[in-house]
């Protein structure tokens, strides 16, 4: 038996031991729980965000405001999260279990966060609060 073959054999030993880890296994099934508890509390609002007036009114008022810039506004749905980038400028609104959320960002640092009602509020105001200029 080579060295390289008696270093895989103890590996996927070890591998298999980890695996029996009775409390590696418990705290795995509580993590999927939680994970799975936390995409149920998400999901009335990310249904909502993806289906709502708002959402289309706020990339209709974005690529109105970034054509008078003279600036293009990219949109992009990554997982439940609606992702909108205007040169070094990031908006994401991400459901949460208590709403949505805006995280706003310039150059890769977020600048700040606010809840968003998205039956309440207004998507002209939000991207106007957004592509403002700095």
């Amino acid at each position: 038996m080579s060295y390289s073959d008696n270093l895989e054999n103890n590996l996927k030993a070890l591998e298999n031991q980890e695996e029996r880890d009775p409390v590696k296994v418990q705290r795995d099934r509580e993590r999927r729980e939680a994970e799975k508890n936390a995409a149920l509390e998400r999901a009335p609002y990310a249904e909502l965000l993806k289906t709502s007036a708002f959402t289309n009114e706020l990339l209709t008022q974005c690529r109105t405001i970034g054509h008078a810039q003279k600036t293009m506004v990219r949109f992009t749905w990554i997982g439940e999260a609606l992702r909108l980038d205007a040169q070094t400028k990031r908006l994401e609104l991400v459901p949460t279990p208590e709403g949505i959320t805006a995280v706003f960002s310039e150059d890769g640092n977020e600048t700040k966060r606010n809840a968003v009602n998205l039956e309440e509020d207004s998507a002209e105001a939000l991207a106007k609060r957004w592509l403002a200029a700095s």
